[in-house]
């Protein structure tokens, strides 16, 4: 019996889905069509989505469900619907996906900030491109050349600045500093303690 899921409220995942036995599905049409199945998720959910990158056997993204929305239940839909266009394209049946999606809730600004520099830098890591920017299907591309404005939400400006340092640094600021410990979930309302 599998584990049920961890969800928290207003929380922000890191999502992963691995196509079945790892095969190569993901060409420049499938990818495209994997956008456009997000996009018409989001008219049908309330969701953020801040960042992704297609690759070749998988797609990466961080999202936010908002107000009573289910992590799970975006995903379902995300990643059935895309299979069965998938299947319907290639004349196949079955799975398209090897299991269910995997998700990791990001609780602290530095594992945000590193959950955006990871997946930025996926493409890099698999001898693809040089730089995250050359990626076609990644989310620093997107937002870098304007491309399918309605697509992603925008970052809050300290993160977007923080992954703009690291693209102009890139690859030699590989993560950010270690002494940030603060978390999204646990501050107390009120003024902060003076030192």
């Amino acid at each position: 019996m599998r584990r049920p899921r961890y969800k928290a409220p207003n929380a922000r995942y890191h999502i992963t889905a691995r196509t079945n036995r790892q095969e190569m599905i993901f060409d420049k049409r499938f990818k495209s069509l994997f956008l456009k199945v997000i996009r018409e998720a989001r008219k049908k959910y309330d969701f953020l989505l801040v960042s992704f990158c297609l690759m070749n056997n998988h797609p990466h993204l961080v999202m936010e469900p908002l107000g009573k929305e289910d992590i799970s239940k975006i995903m379902q839909w995300i990643l059935s619907v895309f299979a069965i266009r998938y299947n319907k394209i290639m004349g196949y049946k079955g799975h398209v996906f090897y299991d269910r999606f995997k998700s990791k809730i990001i609780a602290t600004v530095l594992q945000y900030l590193r959950t955006l520099f990871y997946i930025a830098s996926n493409p890099v890591r698999a001898k693809l491109v040089d730089h995250p920017l050359e990626y076609e299907f990644n989310s620093v591309t997107y937002v870098r050349h304007g491309l399918d404005p309605g697509l992603l939400d925008p970052l809050p400006q300290r993160f977007q600045e923080a992954l703009d340092r690291f693209l102009a640094d890139y690859p030699r600021e590989r993560y950010c500093r270690k002494d940030v410990r603060c978390s999204f979930f646990d501050r107390k309302p009120g003024r902060p303690r003076k030192k």
